[in-house]
């Protein structure tokens, strides 16, 4: 039997007044790839968010390793193992690459080392010098990842990770969760990129305004296209 490592039950979630999740239910399994898909809206992010508690208020039940956080400030969410790479990236422009790679604090024995990192992101070798805001896109992605390797996370929540860049840098990074999926990590992905996702995912969960509406497994991908063109357009 695979071990539970993330389940969510019932969560809600408010930004202000704007109730944005609405008993959102889902497992994620260690050693699993699971991918969120889901239009523009339909709560991935804010999904991701309240996982590691930066949305305003959230209610309902998330359980890491079997542990409650749903009263827990992020800093001691954060201390379970999980590491959350945001869409924005947040590579400060005052550092260099290797000074925003040393940023994080350890939360966790067992992260990569610098040498295992440059090993498998040369070209974050090649710029360590460089301000962080002089890299390309797919440089500050990379970095943004492999910052958040580290730390000692396990749980990685990476959110919208090959927006904008270019197919050779998407490949590299679907060739990176492939790697880290065979080292043990564990991966939620939000994409709205579906031929990234699709090959790299054990189990995927479709949202929609705020709500899980179906899971199913990768061997089911085919018999779910068609839901997927509609809920998706893909």
């Amino acid at each position: 039997m695979s071990k539970e490592l993330l389940k969510i039950e019932d969560l809600h979630a408010w930004y202000g007044e704007s109730h944005i999740l609405h008993g959102v239910n889902l497992t994620v399994n260690e050693g699993e790839v699971v991918t969120l898909l889901g239009r523009n809206g339909a709560g991935r992010t804010t999904t991701m968010r309240a996982i590691v508690g930066l949305t305003g208020s959230r209610k309902g039940s998330i359980k890491v390793k079997g542990e409650e956080t749903i009263k827990l400030a992020p800093h001691k969410i954060a201390r379970l193992g999980i590491g959350y790479c945001p869409e924005e990236r947040g590579i400060f422009a005052s550092l260099t690459a290797e000074e925003n790679l040393m940023l994080p604090p350890t939360i966790a024995p067992g992260g990569m080392s610098i040498d295992e990192i440059y090993a498998m992101f040369p070209n974050l070798k090649e710029r360590a010098n460089s301000p962080g805001t002089r890299l390309s896109g797919g440089e500050q992605q990379m970095l943004a990842v492999a910052r958040v390797l580290r730390t000692g996370a396990r749980l990685l929540l990476l959110d919208e990770i090959s927006e904008g860049l270019a197919p050779v840098i998407v490949q590299k990074l679907a060739e990176m969760i492939l790697t880290l999926k065979a080292k043990g990590y564990t991966i939620v992905l939000v994409e709205q990129n579906f031929r990234f996702a699709a090959p790299l995912a054990d189990r995927f969960y479709v949202m929609e305004h705020g709500t899980i509406v179906k899971q199913f497994a990768q061997h089911e991908l085919s018999a779910n296209m068609g839901m997927l063109q509609e809920y998706l357009g893909v």
